[in-house]
Order: structure tokens, then C-alpha cells, then sequence
């Protein structure tokens, strides 16, 4: 039995396809299999889920093209992962995700079309023309779900651009990256709690600013003789809320409280 690029399992209403391979319209080796066979059995899919594990250095653009839109087509809903490399061709195929997810140890590769020509000026004038547009094919595609301009993914088509897990996901290429390291986990948690110490600092400067003014408008109802008394009092106040309000204070007082918790003495 041959053995194809590709291998679709379907359990109930979710089907897993597995690209390991060449994207070809030519199917010279047992590898090797056309976007008709593959797009044939994506057309005749019943289910709510298709998952489409990749792993291929791409191929012929109008094969990629071809199973991209097959997939974008489907009803289901479609979810893409990178397993090791997706290019070209294959990275094209890899943008038809609802959700496009990378393992940390995998790369997306982009570039522009490219063709062997032969023959005078005018013909091969003709086809860097047509490669433009076919380049622009697959532009169109990657425009769809990114968050950069237009003109910043073309110079990245130019330069060849290998795309690491953080590069694609701050760019919009893919919408999760998975297996990261734990230490990146307990970032995320610091940065969690810094942002509530920035909360809990910035509430207590409004609550400090309420209580000026409110002071301000008793000092209006004292008496003259009783301004110097009320000024030193206002002022040791001040000093002291603003020693409770400040960055520190509140970071000083957060851990204290998570030492108390983890000693079992909750205050």
C-alpha cells in the first residue's frame, strides 16, 4: 500500500489530517499526493471538527492554494498545527485555521513564487509578471488573519523569512503557541500580580486625591486662628497616606501576605 502525505483518521464528528510531505499535482512518489485526492476526501467530510497537523517544506503554490480554500470552505470548524516545519506552499494550506497553533519547536517559512523559465526578453518579462500575481494569491491569503500591513509581509516574502512561534504570534500568523516552558507560565503570573499591585497603587492615589480635596473644603470652614494647627495636621496625614499609597507600601504589604499564606496564617 502506498503511503501517502497525508493520513485522515475521523473519530465521531472530528477528523485528524496529517501533511507530513511534498504538496505536488504530480504524484511521482509513493509520498506524493495531488491536492485532488486530498481535497476530494476534505469535500466529503462529515463532521464538526477537522484538525490538520503539518509538517511538509511545502510545494506547488496552486496545490496549496487549491487545499486552502477546500479547508476554508468546509463547514466544520478547522485547526491547524504546526508540528515541525510549514513552508511555502505548505504555510499557505496552514493560514486556513480558525485556529493556527505552533509547538515552540516548530518554524513557519514564507517566500515569494518562484519558477524555472527559458526564452527571450519579452517571455521572461511576462513571467516575472506573472509571478507577481501569483505571489499575491497567496499575499491575500496570509492578509486574512495578520495584524501587519500589506507592504511589511511583502518584505518579508522578499527576504525569505523564517518565522519563529513568538515572531507568529505577535505578528497574527498563528493564535496560540503550545509546550512553552514553565518559566514562561510563572512570567505571566508575575506579570498578573504586578498588574494588580499597578491597580491597587493607582486606586489608592484616587482615594488619596478624594480625601484632599474633601480636607480642603474643611480647612475653607475653619477659622484663620486655627489654619497653622490644621496645616501641620494635614500634612503629617498626607505623609502618612501617602507612605500607605505608595509602589512599595503596596508591594511590601502584597508580600507579606502571600509569606502569611503559604505559613498557613491568614490575616
Amino acid at each position: 500500500m502506498n503511503k501517502k502525505y497525508f493520513q485522515l483518521t475521523q473519530n465521531d464528528n472530528e477528523v485528524d489530517i496529517q501533511i507530513y510531505g511534498d504538496i505536488t499535482s504530480w504524484e511521482w512518489h509513493d509520498s506524493d499526493v495531488s491536492s485532488y485526492t486530498l481535497s476530494k476526501q476534505i469535500e466529503g467530510l462529515e463532521c464538526d471538527k477537522i484538525n490538520v497537523y503539518i509538517n511538509s517544506y511545502g510545494g506547488e503554490v496552486a496545490e496549496g492554494l487549491a487545499i486552502y480554500n477546500q479547508l476554508k470552505r468546509h463547514k466544520a470548524k478547522v485547526k491547524t498545527v504546526c508540528d515541525g516545519f510549514a513552508c511555502s506552499a505548505a504555510s499557505v494550506i496552514f493560514m486556513a485555521g480558525d485556529e493556527r497553533v505552533m509547538s515552540t519547536a516548530s518554524l513557519l517559512m514564507i517566500h515569494n513564487a518562484w519558477s524555472h523559465v527559458s526564452g527571450n526578453a519579452n517571455e521572461l518579462r511576462k513571467q516575472a509578471d506573472d509571478l507577481d500575481k501569483i505571489t499575491q494569491a497567496s499575499i491575500n491569503a496570509y492578509m486574512q488573519e495578520v495584524n501587519i500591513t500589506e507592504e511589511e509581509l511583502k518584505q518579508m516574502l522578499d527576504d525569505e523569512t523564517w518565522i519563529t512561534p513568538q515572531e507568529a504570534i505577535e505578528k497574527g500568523f498563528i493564535t496560540a503557541i503550545v509546550n512553552e516552558k514553565e518559566a514562561e507560565k510563572v512570567s505571566q503570573s508575575v506579570k498578573k500580580s504586578l498588574m494588580e499591585i499597578i491597580t491597587s497603587f493607582q486606586k489608592c492615589n484616587d482615594d488619596d486625591k478624594k480625601k484632599k480635596c474633601e480636607t480642603d473644603d474643611e480647612k475653607d470652614e475653619d477659622s484663620d486662628d486655627n489654619d497653622n494647627i490644621d496645616n501641620d495636621n494635614n500634612k503629617d496625614e498626607k505623609l502618612e497616606e501617602h507612605t500607605k499609597c505608595s509602589y512599595f507600601y503596596v508591594l511590601k504589604q502584597k508580600f507579606e501576605k502571600k509569606e502569611a499564606d503559604n505559613n498557613g496564617d491568614i490575616k
